[in-house]
């Protein structure tokens, strides 16, 4: 069953600024640059049976992320893969959810923010299906979003930037107010980009497509599914994907660290199966987390 209790008040602790501190005392100020301004970064990653999948490249991309948006974290990638082993640790967790988190503090308000400090937390907790166990028996129902993701152009797109998900919150709030489980997103041109918070992929005649990320992450997920199934000799088609070609595709699936493998049966007026390759990448993925294949 998933913890129902509010975020902020749970037993645990938290790594914050290099110490580990009791969960209910990683706090921060109410004049925090990133509250106002969204100057953070983060990243979602998975433990399996205490072992951190992709840890190094999460943490490589959430120095990426920061760099992206002008600022350094004070912690280097060795150093931040061990603060998420200790957290888990210190957690007595073995398969968790962690949220490793970068922000710019309180010294500074206004749009500048050269002299706020960068602090650094990681906290972890158990998170089951992120869709639940229904969904991926029966599919994903997704409505499309009216809201479409920036041009790269407009915002650093390649960052794991929390201001970039304040559309993804709007998209899936009028998604589930209708019914709906998530929403899929076009991009500013109009082509398919990913949903609010996993990339996509589908299936045409053997071969798998997937929108190129070229205004949204490409995910360590996403490119973990691409090498299972280049594994498995089926073609990787990344390339622009318009709507109009979503009724010609057989099988739809959703990819990301919290949403693992999972398959999608509607997007508004086009439907899909839950096909043998959708289920069949799913099994792979769990396998390599779980350490049942190799991650040669």
């Amino acid at each position: 069953m998933t913890d129902q209790r509010s975020f902020d008040d749970r037993d645990g602790v938290i790594w914050f600024d290099g110490k580990l501190v009791p969960w209910r005392e990683a706090e921060v100020h109410v004049l925090t640059h990133a509250l106002h301004y969204a100057s953070s970064v983060f990243e979602g990653q998975k433990a399996y049976a205490g072992e951190i999948f992709k840890l190094t490249e999460h943490s490589t991309r959430l120095r990426k992320s920061a760099r992206l948006l002008d600022f350094e974290i004070p912690y280097s990638v060795d150093e931040i893969d061990a603060a998420c082993r200790e957290v888990l640790r210190a957690n007595g967790l073995e398969d968790a959810y962690m949220r490793p988190l970068a922000w710019r503090g309180s010294e500074q308000m206004g749009v500048s923010a050269q002299n706020a400090k960068i602090h650094l937390a990681i906290a972890c907790w158990p998170w089951g299906a992120y869709f639940g166990e229904e969904a991926i028996r029966k599919g994903l129902r997704l409505d499309i979003s009216s809201w479409r993701r920036p041009a790269p152009y407009t915002a650093p797109t390649e960052s794991k930037a929390a201001g970039l998900y304040m559309i993804c919150t709007l998209a899936r709030h009028q998604a589930q107010a209708k019914g709906f489980n998530d929403a899929l997103m076009f991009d500013w041109r109009g082509q398919i980009a990913e949903a609010t918070g996993a990339n996509a992929f589908f299936v045409k005649d053997g071969r798998l497509h997937t929108p190129t990320p070229d205004c949204f992450l490409d995910g360590i997920t996403r490119r973990t599914v691409i090498d299972l199934a280049r594994r498995r000799g089926v073609e990787v088609v990344e390339r622009a994907i318009w709507p109009e070609e979503l009724e010609g595709f057989e099988q739809f699936f959703l990819t990301g660290s919290a949403a693992e493998v999972t398959p999608v049966a509607s997007a508004g007026p086009w439907s899909f199966e839950i096909g043998d390759l959708s289920m069949q990448l799913r099994k792979d993925y769990l396998d390599l987390v779980h350490r049942r294949l190799s991650n040669s």
